[in-house]
């Protein structure tokens, strides 16, 4: 244990020096590690002669530790202002690390790697109903409000009239709007011949699919028309001027220019929809809010934690990946000499 508890103090006091960031950022860096290790050499120890039933889960101690380490890593990166290319090769290598520990079975005597491994099929299943949820939600609101967004951007009339209506949809809580799809949808797979032969039903997924749709229109019109919009003046007399149509001027000068504010809203909607795909599991919707709620059931934590922890981590890879695409997208300005 004595190299793990050297590494994490180490890194501690690496982390929390302010005055090079980058070795902040290797110290905590280095605390991860020494955390790792300690839970890694610890757990197999606690279950010597400890029965076949026997369990082993980290304490708030680990947790609180884990939280400060990522927050010392994170500012430290915050401080180091690491371009768009810089922070996708640094989230592939953190990605990379964590698949690697998790196959080499360092961290199976774990609970929550002992419910996994009961779970496999299940939590496969969950996954690809998670992603099926928040990017297939994302798809169909990006299909029907990019439209939309650039008819409002055209029309004021109906800008007026349509940006109330989705903000008040934005306001129903996600479980009221879940529990109004049950019965709407259940009509409709009731009345209509053959819908629920595609899976139009009150509970499932359609359902929550439907109800994360509704939540995603509101940013994504809204950040097309505000992307049209800051198009600068010049920009389009310059356009006009140059004999370019309407539906040119908006193809080749105004969606180019306001893309990092159109990404910026599909990027709120991802992290959105992936947070509310948890609720869906309340209605049958299936993804990993069913492992969170029958682990809130059955009082088991890491059950909880089996469907709380790949949320979180999909979220974060999703908003890191989003910013670097804004970011490219941003214009580069000129430098006057």
């Amino acid at each position: 244990m004595v190299p793990g508890m050297v590494a994490l103090a180490a890194g501690l006091v690496l982390g929390l020096q302010l005055a090079w960031p980058w070795l902040r950022l290797a110290g905590a860096a280095l605390g991860l590690a020494g955390l790792v290790w300690l839970v890694s050499q610890g757990a197999p120890a606690l279950l010597v002669g400890a029965g076949d039933y026997a369990r082993v889960s980290p304490g708030a101690g680990f947790w609180c530790l884990l939280v400060v380490l990522a927050l010392l890593m994170a500012d430290a990166l915050s401080n180091l202002s690491p371009g768009p290319f810089t922070r996708a090769g640094l989230l592939a290598v953190v990605l990379a690390l964590l698949a690697l520990l998790l196959q080499s079975g360092v961290l199976s005597d774990l609970s929550i790697m002992q419910e996994y491994a009961s779970r496999q099929d299940a939590f496969r299943d969950a996954t690809l109903r998670h992603l099926g949820l928040a990017f297939g939600s994302l798809a169909t609101a990006a299909a029907i409000g990019l439209p939309l967004g650039i008819v409002c951007h055209r029309r004021a009339g109906l800008r007026r009239a349509l940006l109330p209506i989705l903000s008040f949809m934005q306001t129903i809580p996600s479980l009221a709007m879940f529990g109004i799809m049950i019965p709407l949808l259940g009509w409709v797979g009731d009345a209509v011949p053959g819908a629920k032969a595609i899976g139009i039903a009150g509970i499932g997924f359609a359902p929550a699919f439907l109800a994360l749709v509704l939540y995603s229109l509101l940013p994504v019109v809204a950040n097309m028309i505000a992307g049209l919009q800051s198009t600068p003046p010049a920009a389009r007399e310059a356009a006009r001027g140059m004999g370019m149509t309407e539906w040119q001027r908006l193809i080749r000068v105004e969606l180019p220019l306001g893309l990092p504010v159109i990404l910026a809203g599909l990027r709120i909607v991802l992290v959105q929809n992936i947070g509310l795909a948890v609720i869906a599991g309340l209605i049958g919707g299936g993804g990993f809010g069913t492992f969170v709620f029958q682990g809130l059931n059955q009082t088991a934590t890491d059950l909880i934690l089996l469907g709380a922890l790949p949320t979180v981590a999909l979220a974060l890879v999703s908003a890191i990946v989003m910013d670097i695409l804004v970011e490219l997208t941003r214009p580069i300005p000129e430098h006057t000499p």
